[in-house]
């Protein structure tokens, strides 16, 4: 009993001192990827993001808020397969700077994330508004959507 114990404490030392080893080994690096991706030597450039918050209009008008909101998930659909929004989603919680969502755009230019937000048929009809921030994050950012569609069963 005592040489079984021993030898799966053994295992789960060597098993746990690999992990520990392959954590600290750092990945190749992969230029052509760092190219394609436009990242600088620090792996990361700059997006924009857009806060959206609660616009000015009140639609009372079930039906057409409902045309509204579909048009506006329509929307970020065609914008993450052009490459242009890479990050989409809503606040959990309500905020005291009463932001619903946010997106990450794939620009640098807030001109041209400001042209994108405004095709959103939500933020035209007023429901949402919105604030631009630039911002710098990991230009491999924009890989976790090619496998988005992998883990999701349903689409919003």
């Amino acid at each position: 009993m005592k040489i079984k114990i021993y030898l799966s404490l053994s295992f789960l030392m060597a098993t746990l001192s690999f992990a520990q080893q392959k954590k600290t080994e750092k990945p190749k690096f992969n230029q052509e990827l760092a190219t394609s991706l436009g990242a600088d030597k620090y792996g990361m450039k700059a997006y924009t993001i857009i806060m959206l918050t609660t616009g000015s209009a009140k639609i009372e008008d079930k039906a057409k808020m409902g045309k509204l909101m579909k048009g506006h998930m329509t929307n970020i659909g065609k914008l993450a397969n052009e490459g242009k929004i890479i990050v989409a989603g809503p606040f959990l919680e309500k905020n005291k700077e009463n932001y619903r969502g946010m997106f990450i755009f794939n620009t640098k230019s807030k001109e041209e994330a400001e042209s994108w937000v405004k095709t959103d048929p939500a933020v035209a009809a007023g429901v949402f508004s919105y604030e631009i921030f630039p911002w710098y994050g990991s230009a491999a950012l924009p890989l976790y959507l090619k496998h988005h569609d992998e883990i999701s069963k349903e689409t919003p």
